[in-house]
């Protein structure tokens, strides 16, 4: 009689315990998750990449803003396609960039040499914060879809 291996899901710890964890809806941790990065991770109990997440993509953001990349506003979507995707990609940031907005920072001047780099961090760093928010909602899906087919124990 053979066995099997367990698979490397099988053998993947748990994540820390979180008195939340079990409370949470998916909406509510990818909603915290773009608002304020790593939130909707620190939600859902694991918070080693809650500190992560946060740490990396504010770092991003605040080098964005260091190297004179600018905060795009939304233009018409027939106007200026592009202007609107990257306004949309630094929204996507959250509460960073709406006080970044509210400071006056991101005037951005073309002429300056880091102003392409600046811009590439800011739109990156929002476009990897909606990765991390929709991972965050899965993981919240699938601790409720666990929790259900244990019969309600967390």
């Amino acid at each position: 009689m053979t066995t099997q291996k367990p698979s490397r899901a099988d053998r993947a710890p748990a994540p820390l315990a979180s008195p939340l964890a079990a409370a949470v809806s998916p909406t509510v941790a990818l909603v915290a998750g773009w608002l304020v990065p790593g939130a909707g991770h620190l939600l859902v109990g694991q918070m080693q990449k809650a500190a992560i997440f946060f740490v990396v993509l504010i770092g991003m953001f605040v080098i964005g803003l260091g190297l004179g990349g600018r905060l795009f506003p939304f233009p018409g979507l027939l106007a200026d396609p592009l202007v609107f995707l990257a306004a949309a990609a630094e929204w996507a940031t959250g509460v960073p960039r709406l006080l970044a907005a509210f400071a006056g920072s991101g005037k951005g001047t073309v002429t300056q040499v880091t102003y392409e780099a600046g811009n590439t961090f800011l739109i990156t760093a929002g476009l990897l914060n909606l990765l991390v928010a929709f991972n965050a909602s899965d993981v919240a899906q699938r601790q409720s879809r666990r929790s259900v087919s244990e019969g309600g124990r967390a």
